[in-house]
């Protein structure tokens, strides 16, 4: 599975984007889509997670409720929507693949979980 991301820019505090990750390969192998983001000097923390076949999200209590995370079989893609952005938003925003069953339909939410990785896409949101 390859994955690259694209989409990130600069944008203004209370700004929007949208981050998307394209993804090619064995998708029928992908459980689960993440998005993760690591500012620096600073750890690499979970954003969103999609299951790539019922579509079921989570979110990390930070972004929730101005980020939406979804996916587009036709297109194997996986979008991140930010909206209402704030400057600690500001980071390097990875999309990521895992291809291993959770018990239960949960959503992996760790780094660990994830065998695959995209190449990185920069988000900086001035005051």
């Amino acid at each position: 599975v390859q994955l690259q991301a694209f989409g990130g820019g600069l944008v203004q505090a209370g700004g929007s984007l949208r981050l998307s990750c394209a993804i090619s390969g064995r998708t029928f192998s992908i459980y689960a889509m993440g998005w993760f983001r690591q500012a620096p000097g600073k750890e690499r923390d979970f954003v969103a997670a999609i299951t790539w076949s019922g579509g079921s999200s989570s979110y990390a209590e930070v972004v929730k409720g101005r980020v939406t995370v979804s996916r587009d079989h036709t297109k194997n893609t996986v979008c991140l929507q930010m909206i209402n952005l704030k400057p600690e938003d500001t980071a390097i925003y990875y999309c990521a693949a895992d291809p291993t069953y959770h018990r239960g339909g949960s959503h992996p939410t760790a780094a660990y979980d994830y065998d695959y990785w995209g190449q990185g896409t920069q988000v900086t949101v001035s005051s």
